[in-house]
């Protein structure tokens, strides 16, 4: 699987459990969703900046997604993407094991991730 497309994928099935989770009877979200929306935000915020090749500011979005939800598999992606086109090599290596790992603690397909 292409990378682009896995990312595109992870978030698909992020905004589906957002999405999922303002279903819920009461209409009110359960406080546990609050970080993974916010997180899909931060996230969606780093695609655009990534895509006018704004790296820096992606970088630090990605990384805020990480903070606002530490289980998000494609904020730890975008951020090894966006540190990669840094240079930070190293930082980005991390990135991608953390997000291979936590891919497959949910059952996604880590080996499409980039080596």
């Amino acid at each position: 699987m292409d990378p682009a497309r896995f990312v595109r994928l992870i978030l698909a099935i992020g905004l589906l459990t957002a999405l999922g989770a303002c279903s819920r009877p009461g209409g009110s979200e359960p406080p546990e969703a609050a970080p993974s929306v916010r997180a899909q935000a931060l996230i969606d915020s780093g695609n655009a900046s990534y895509r006018r090749a704004d790296y820096p500011n992606a970088a630090k979005r990605y990384a805020s997604a990480t903070l606002a939800d530490p289980a998000d598999a494609a904020a730890f992606y975008g951020l090894g993407m966006a540190l990669a086109k840094l240079g930070r090599d190293d930082e980005a290596r991390r990135a991608y094991g953390k997000a291979r790992e936590l891919a497959r603690a949910t059952g996604a397909h880590p080996d499409s991730f980039p080596h």
